[in-house]
Order: C-alpha cells, then structure tokens, then sequence
C-alpha cells in the first residue's frame, strides 16, 4: 500500500507491508481520503501521523523491497528534482512523399538546421583505381525522400561492419544521395488556452524543421569499391544498411571497374594501351592533341601509322 504524505520541504513516499486492519483502526475510507487529500497538495489525517499507525524505519537503500511477512518499512530516497525532458522530432513518415517543389536553402530559407549527415566519404579515400576494382550500389527503387537521419545511420552500418570485418583500409564508401529539401513544421499549442492562442490553420507555412533528400526509382544512395576478395562482406554491409531506409532497395554489383565509366574489360584494355590515366578514384583519358613524340610514347596504337604498299 503507498501513501503520499506531504512533508515541510517535498513530499515523500511511504511504502507500507501492512494490511489496512493492522494500522489502528485505519478503514478503507480513511486511507482512501489520504490520498484524495494528499493529490490535492493538503497534509494526511492525524489519525495515519501517529506513532502506532506509521513509524517509518531508518533509511534503507532505496532498491531494497522489505517482505510482507515482516513488519521492516523501507522508506525510498526522496526526489529532489525534476527532471525535464525533450519531445521527440516527428516521425519521418510524416515527409515521405515528395508532393511538392524542391525548397533548397537559399536567400528565401536562410535559417535551416544542419543535416544529421556531415561525412559522404569515408575508408580509403585516396585509393588508386587499380586497387579496388569491385563495386557495388544501394539502389532506390522508389521515389521518396530520404531524412538526413536515415542516411547517417545507413552510413555508420555499414562502415561500422566492413571495418570490424575486413578492416577500415580495404574498402571505400561514398553517400551518393544529399539532403537538401528542408521541411518544415506548423507547430500546434497543446497547454490549457491553446484555442484562443493558436490561429489553426490560418498562415500554416510553418518554420523549418529539418532536411531531407529526395530521390528517384533507380537513383544510387550507396556505393562501395572494394577488391574482389571482399565482395562477401561489402554485400552483407549493403544489406544492413539497406534496413535504415523505408521503403524498397536493391543492391546491385556494377559491371564497371570501381567508381569508373569503364567495363572491367575496356578497362583492362585501355590500361594496357596506355591510352588511360589515373585520377583518383577515377581515369582521365588521354587526348591526341600534344607532340607525336609524346604521343607514341605512351603506346597510342591508334596513333601509329602503319605503312600501305604502293
């Protein structure tokens, strides 16, 4: 039984293992009008204050339960002060559809909260082209939008396993989807009043509330170069990411060699033509123009002339 008594400084509360018949006469009506009395901020009967009705026992710890069988009164720490909590955002769900033009930041939106995601690169960035032939994408195959929080946590899956698995060196993951679509929110007052306070939906734009990408069935939010030995583990970290995100993905192996425009095939041609030069994680071509010594230096086969018969 739990009885609210109301105290000089704060109120206390009273566990008792006691039946109602062992507290000196108490009756149910009276107990239940302590506690009718003690939400309403007023101090107990003074039948329930004497000594044979309730005597507390000295301070135990607050985590301890006394047993019914015995006549112990554990009295809990007292609360000394409240606690404030933050509401929650609203749920994504709320913005899902992309129903209305784009609203970037720009001169017209100029106070936007910053996106959740701030990192779009990340493992071993600065690896050569011939280092991590294999590539594999996160594909949409719906058209939404994305909140900026589900593209975070897309991203710390899925560099969390690759890393733990095969190491933060062998592999490299690129966010391929931005945030920038702000939404926003018309907030409504809930206290005592609201309706005389609030104006419903009169100037409903509401202010901004967060950002959001919005993609296309077919765009690629992930991508992910590896080498060929770790294709297993970049398909699973895929996977785990693909379960951040509503709606469908799919997860498709690229044909191309890495992040490049290139079959692995001409890819492996050019490379050997020289015709080809590395940039990063991508190729630059070379082009004819420059000095023909320069030229067939580089093995060009289309720019060797080759002798006809008269």
């Amino acid at each position: 039984m739990i009885i609210w008594s109301s105290g000089p400084a704060l109120t206390r509360l009273w566990c008792l293992h006691k039946p109602c018949s062992s507290l000196g006469g108490c009756t149910a009506d009276t107990l239940r009008g302590a506690l009718s009395r003690a939400v309403s901020g007023l101090s107990p009967p003074a039948e329930l204050l004497q000594p044979s009705t309730l005597s507390p026992a000295p301070a135990l710890d607050p985590c301890s339960r006394a047993r019914p069988d015995s006549d112990q009164v554990s009295e809990p720490a007292p609360i000394t002060e409240v606690l404030s909590f933050k509401m929650g955002r609203r749920p994504a769900k709320c913005y899902r559809y992309c129903k209305n033009k784009p609203y970037p930041k720009s001169r017209y939106v100029r106070s936007c909260p910053d996106s959740k995601i701030r990192i779009f690169d990340l493992g071993r960035k600065k690896a050569n082209v011939d280092d991590f032939p294999f590539c594999a994408h996160l594909v949409s195959n719906e058209k939404e939008q994305l909140s900026s929080e589900a593209l975070e946590a897309a991203r710390i899956t899925c560099n969390k396993y690759v890393t733990k698995t095969s190491g933060k060196d062998s592999f490299h993951l690129r966010v391929r989807a931005h945030p920038f679509h702000i939404v926003r929110i018309n907030k409504m007052l809930s206290c005592a009043g609201a309706d005389r306070l609030q104006t419903g939906m009169r100037g409903a734009w509401g202010k901004p509330y967060g950002s959001v990408a919005r993609v296309n069935i077919g765009q690629i939010l992930l991508s992910v170069r590896c080498k060929d030995n770790n294709k297993a583990v970049v398909m699973e970290a895929l996977r785990r990411a693909q379960y951040k995100f509503p709606g469908q993905q799919k997860i498709i192996v690229s044909k191309k060699w890495g992040f490049t425009d290139l079959s692995r095939a001409d890819y492996t041609k050019l490379r050997g033509e020289g015709r080809i030069r590395l940039d990063g994680a991508y190729v630059q071509f070379h082009k004819a123009a420059g000095p023909v010594l320069t030229n067939l230096s580089r093995g060009a086969p289309s720019l060797v002339v080759e002798p006809t018969e008269a």
